[in-house]
């Protein structure tokens, strides 16, 4: 018996010390997260980004998730962020109304191009798996359950923007990419992240042709920007990195929101001031995504690949006749709308340095266009 009850004692105290010992880890985790800011803990993800030597931190993951989740005024859901790098940071969040596999199926799988989503941000946007463990973009996700590892998919991508807001350069760049997919207390998270490799092109002149909900743009090939006493501006996209959190909610709705800093300008020195950033995010992505994910005349996401299939099984002579009569349509609202003159929008744009990805992308912008009841050019 004395045995017996001294074993019993033994096994109290063992069992009462390991859960002291497990409370101190919480503990400690807990003020970790507490200590560290929403910019150390983008910084740590985007070095993970940047060099795939870094180990996960899944701590500032939490930091940036649990600040994204957490209720706020009206005035922090879009607020501006400390410059990092010399870049200028700014953030904001919105809810979609649209279940988080729905989202993941529209937004970020090799079927649907990255313009279907963001068309008035992206031209087009090309991923390709990076050396040394990247993957290409998976066909379908699969829920991430609890307590399982996080789903990490690294790439590099070549992006071109649309004509900005308020100078109409746009540019084209490299980024290094990673995508993250896990499950954070019981709840679906996708966290994008992008870095830029290195400057920009030099901006080209480009044009919104009409309202830019209706996703229309002119690109000419000439450098500098439409904007009156600025043809003359070189201007690059120096640097660019940004965080993007998707987060289920239990409401069959998914919190989309955006950490990023850019340093872009000329000489060298950088003209963006935070609103740019958020105005962008607001007025572009968050309209746009709400415009698009929530509309009821959104075809099914399986429909919108097979189309993108079509476009993609077609012979490239009959590819570059539809991108042509797309170029002239373009070139004639660009016309109409007083943006170029008549030897502009005469000229025969090249295409034959276009890639097919490109074509296919900007075609299903007007296929896309068409199906929402927008003014489609073909």
């Amino acid at each position: 018996m004395i045995k017996k009850y001294r074993s019993w004692q033994t096994f109290i105290r063992t069992a009462f010390f390991l859960w002291i010992l497990l409370c101190l880890s919480f503990s400690a985790s807990a003020s970790i997260a507490a200590q560290m800011s929403v910019n150390e803990a983008a910084a740590r993800l985007v070095q993970f980004c940047a060099d795939p030597k870094t180990n996960l931190d899944e701590q500032a993951i939490a930091v940036l998730v649990d600040y994204v989740l957490a209720e706020k005024p009206q005035k922090d859901k879009e607020k501006a962020l400390p410059e990092v790098q010399k870049c200028t940071g700014a953030y904001y969040e919105f809810d979609a109304k649209i279940t988080f596999p729905r989202f993941m199926e529209y937004s970020y799988t090799s079927q649907i191009p990255g313009v279907v989503t963001r068309p008035s941000s992206l031209r087009y946007s090309i991923w390709q798996p990076s050396r040394g463990g990247g993957h290409p973009l998976p066909a379908s996700w699969k829920t991430v359950p609890p307590g399982g590892a996080p789903v990490i998919l690294r790439g590099k991508q070549h992006d071109s923007n649309t004509p900005d807001l308020t100078t109409g350069v746009y540019y084209e760049y490299d980024l290094q990419r990673t995508l993250i997919l896990m499950n954070y207390k019981g709840k679906q998270v996708l966290v994008s992240i992008s870095k830029q490799t290195g400057p920009s092109n030099i901006g080209k002149r480009g044009f919104i042709v009409g309202q830019d909900s209706n996703w229309t743009y002119y690109y000419s090939d000439q450098l500098g920007s439409a904007k009156a006493g600025l043809g003359w501006v070189k201007s690059y996209i120096y640097d660019y990195f940004s965080i993007g959190v998707y987060t289920e909610l239990s409401q069959g709705s998914v919190r989309m929101s955006a950490f990023q800093w850019i340093r872009a300008g000329w000489s060298g020195m950088n003209f963006v001031q935070p609103k740019n950033i958020s105005d962008g995010i607001k007025k572009r992505f968050a309209r746009d995504t709400l415009a698009i994910l929530e509309s009821p005349r959104l075809p099914e996401a399986r429909q919108v690949a097979l189309t993108v299939q079509s476009f993609s099984a077609m012979p490239r002579e009959e590819l570059n006749k539809k991108y042509t009569n797309l170029q002239r349509a373009k070139q004639n609202a660009a016309f109409k709308a007083g943006l170029i003159n008549q030897e502009e929008a005469n000229e025969v744009l090249p295409i034959q340095n276009i890639s097919k990805e490109q074509i296919i992308e900007e075609l299903m912008l007007e296929y896309l266009k068409s199906f929402l009841g927008k003014p489609a050019l073909i």
